[in-house]
Order: structure tokens, then C-alpha cells, then sequence
């Protein structure tokens, strides 16, 4: 099948069955999404299938075809990053990690439909993204920070 992923385009020999995030980690070496649960219940395996928010645990290859896929990997550069991704340095939200990809790329969808959003659209779109290390605050001034700068642009 063909695979449009940060904009480069593969070719991958897979099961019609086998997750998305699988694709990514084991196929294509694309290790921002991370396995937390494999139920679409943590979040850590956020990515944008054209454009959209999703598990990529729970999205299967034969759902994919000539789908562009977005990883954290894919949102920013190291010299321009995302502005969710700038706004995640500025509040230092990450402590351990692990879960930040994911939570980045909910954030940045987030903003992509509603680009002035209130504390409870926040919390209602991120609630599906867990952190263990309860960076919650931080994610949401990040949050706002990134929608303010995007305003500006």
C-alpha cells in the first residue's frame, strides 16, 4: 500500500489489519508515537490522518490508502517549530515524556478547528490524552500560548 507520511511517500508490504502505529514503528522507524494502552484510551499514539486527530493504535493499513499521515515528527522543524510545540517549551510541560507527542498533536488539531479555545474546550479535547506526571496545567497554558501566537500570524 501507499503510504503518505510528513509528506514523504512509502510504500509498505502489510497485513490490512496491522495498526498504523505499527506501520510507523516497526515499518517506517517512526518512533514519536508511542504505545501506552492499545485501546485509544491514553493518547501517546496521537498522529493526524489528513489532518484529523487519531489513535494510531486503532486506525488499521487497509483504512489508509493514500492517506497523508502527520506524526510529531512531521508538525514542526527544528528551526521552525509548531507553535504548540514552541508553547510546550516555554510552559516546560514535559517531565518525563512519554506521553508529550501524543498531547502535542492533540493540541495542535485542537487549535487547527477552534483556534481560541476556552478552558473547558481544552479540557474536553485533551481528556483522551493522559500524562501520568499530571502536567495538566502546563498542557493548558501551552495551550492558550500557542493559540495566541497562532492569532498573531
Amino acid at each position: 500500500m501507499r503510504l503518505i507520511v510528513n509528506g514523504g511517500t512509502y510504500e509498505v508490504d502489510v497485513e490490512p489489519d496491522m495498526p498504523l502505529l505499527w506501520i510507523l514503528r516497526d515499518e517506517l522507524n517512526i518512533t514519536g508515537p508511542k504505545y501506552g494502552c492499545g485501546i485509544a484510551q491514553c493518547g501517546a499514539c496521537t498522529v493526524h490522518v489528513d489532518g484529523t486527530a487519531v489513535r494510531s493504535c486503532q486506525v488499521v493499513a487497509g483504512d489508509l490508502e493514500g492517506a497523508e499521515v502527520t506524526t510529531i515528527e512531521g508538525l514542526g522543524q527544528p528551526r521552525s517549530l509548531h507553535a504548540v510545540q514552541q508553547a510546550w517549551i516555554e510552559h516546560q510541560v514535559a517531565q518525563c515524556g512519554y506521553c508529550q507527542a501524543g498531547q502535542i498533536m492533540q493540541a495542535a488539531s485542537l487549535l487547527s478547528m477552534n483556534p481560541d479555545p476556552t478552558d473547558g474546550d481544552i479540557d474536553a479535547a485533551m481528556s483522551g490524552n493522559l500524562c501520568r506526571c499530571g502536567t495538566y496545567p502546563r498542557i493548558r497554558a501551552a495551550i492558550h500560548a500557542a493559540a495566541k501566537k497562532l492569532q498573531e500570524v
